[in-house]
């Protein structure tokens, strides 16, 4: 991923040494939907490689986060964009699948998605809605897009909140979410940039730990808690390792639930 200018660090820094274990997805092609999971389940999200399906089921995940979003170049994650191969093989599990998106980060040439603005948005939610349909992903289904570093409300104001304005041009505010620490989740909250979970009280708002200070977002439906950072190495699984989510409502955004 590279390093990071002072005062710009995301909350995934590299890991050092390089994992070599092999990695292998699960091919199906037909499979019968599972009920949705209900609330306090956990979900992983992918840092370094993906991890096969049958070891998140075997490790008693309730599912994943997947991303429907492009390679960023000179990155060389394995997880992005989440291939039709790949979901349908952790829905056969019985495993839940939820879309996010990040394209860019801080410190690379491709900067933080948001601070594209609201032409920005568009184009982000153009890809994140193909590449999540590609995938098979319903069109009922919200898309989570990150703000992964630490902004004020200032920066929100500006910038951020024009960014998930564009994204809700496409997608509607009622399939728009976000990723981003507890004001980040607050703020999205008041400005009515994304949508309502089914699940009464709670809004498409996937809080992460960093940089909350403690504070939680009561209406978030997923809670970041464990992240890989460079002193943490968050959760080893499948021969990575991975972020771990808590799941807070019985609609965190997951594919198969009827909405």
């Amino acid at each position: 991923m590279g390093s990071f200018p002072s005062g710009r660090v995301t909350r995934r820094a590299i890991i050092k040494g390089a994992l070599a274990a092999p990695l292998i997805g699960l091919a199906v092609s037909t499979f019968d939907p599972p009920r949705a999971a209900a609330a306090n389940g956990k979900l992983i999200d992918f840092t370094e490689l993906q991890v096969p399906a049958d070891q998140i089921a075997a490790a008693g995940y309730t599912g994943a986060l997947v991303y429907v979003s492009e390679l960023r170049p000179g990155a060389t994650f394995d997880f992005k964009p989440v291939t039709r191969k790949y979901a349908d093989a952790l829905r056969a599990l019985g495993l839940q699948v939820v879309s996010c998106y990040q394209y860019g980060k801080p410190g690379w040439p491709t900067p933080s998605d948001f601070t594209r603005g609201y032409d920005g948005g568009v184009a982000d939610a153009q890809t994140a809605s193909r590449l999540h349909a590609a995938a098979g992903g319903p069109d009922t289904a919200p898309i989570f897009f990150s703000i992964d570093e630490d902004i004020d409300q200032s920066t929100w104001k500006s910038v951020a909140v024009n960014w998930l304005r564009g994204i809700n041009s496409v997608l509607g505010v009622e399939r728009t979410g976000v990723y981003g620490h507890a004001g980040v989740c607050k703020w999205a909250i008041a400005d009515g940039v994304i949508g309502q979970s089914t699940t009464p009280g709670y809004r498409w708002a996937w809080q992460t730990r960093a940089w909350s200070d403690g504070v939680r977002a009561p209406a978030a439906v997923l809670y970041q808690r464990v992240i890989v950072t460079a002193s943490d190495p968050g959760i080893s699984l499948g021969g990575s390792h991975v972020d771990e989510n808590d799941i807070l409502a019985a609609d965190y955004g997951q594919w198969d639930l009827d909405r």
